[in-house]
C-alpha cells in the first residue's frame, strides 16, 4: 500500500513529517511516496501552502503534523476492505 506525502522542497514541516513518518511506514509495511507539488500546477493550486498533506488511496490522513493515530486507522480500513 502507497501513502502519497505531499510536500514542497525547503520545508520544515514537510521534512519532520517524512523523518516521522519513515519509521510508522516500516513498521505498517506500506510505501511512502513524496511528490513535490511545486512540480504539477494542478497540485500546486490544490495544497498550495497546506503542505505537508498524508493521503492514502485517495483519503486525506493528516496534514501539517504527523498523526499516527490517523495514519494507523486509515491504513487498516484500507487493508479490511481489500
Amino acid at each position: 500500500m502507497d501513502i502519497m506525502l505531499y510536500h514542497r522542497p525547503d520545508c520544515h514541516l514537510c521534512e519532520d513529517m517524512a523523518r516521522a513518518l519513515q519509521p510508522l511506514a516500516a513498521r505498517l509495511g506500506v510505501t511512502v511516496c513524496p511528490v513535490d507539488i511545486e512540480s504539477d500546477p494542478d497540485l500546486e493550486t490544490r495544497y498550495g501552502l497546506k503542505v505537508p498533506v498524508l493521503v492514502c488511496e485517495g483519503t486525506e490522513i493528516c496534514c501539517y503534523r504527523l498523526d499516527e493515530g490517523a495514519v494507523r486507522r486509515i491504513v487498516a480500513a484500507k487493508r479490511a476492505r481489500h
